[in-house]
């Protein structure tokens, strides 16, 4: 493991409130405390973000994001998640250790995570063109 923060707190080095663990990843509350229950989970593998991570330890990650987010709503009382992730730093990506931040829901809770802005005026058939995978 490399000398990041997540790194730190992945060998114990950082102490951490750990929600999940299994041989793949470490899940633990953001100390933000900007949303009850904020969670990150991260790879136990240094990777930056999605972009690098390795598709087989990516489904790992991903797998155990739904796992805990299953467990949030089926047996501590939320009735959804927020799953955001930032890759680079153009995304606003903080900490350069790929991360999920999963954020529990309440219905009428008055979080707004989703940002809003005015709608552009963009050609979508240029734009589906310059952006398809598939040609």
């Amino acid at each position: 493991m490399c000398d990041c923060i997540f790194c730190k707190i992945i060998k114990g080095d950082i102490p951490s409130y750990k929600i999940y663990e299994d041989e793949y990843v470490y899940s633990f509350l953001d100390i933000a405390c900007d949303a009850e229950g904020h969670i990150l989970v991260i790879p136990k593998k240094h990777c930056v973000n999605v972009l690098d991570c390795e598709p087989d330890y990516l489904a790992h990650v991903i797998q155990a994001v739904q796992k805990i987010s299953n467990h949030l709503v089926d047996n501590c009382g939320y009735d959804g998640v927020n799953i955001l992730n930032a890759s680079g730093k153009a995304a606003q990506q903080s900490v350069f250790h790929l991360h999920f931040h999963i954020i529990p829901r309440k219905l009428d809770d008055g979080m707004d995570t989703w940002p809003l802005h005015d709608k552009l005026d963009l050609d979508l058939a240029e734009i589906c063109k310059k952006l398809t995978l598939v040609k």
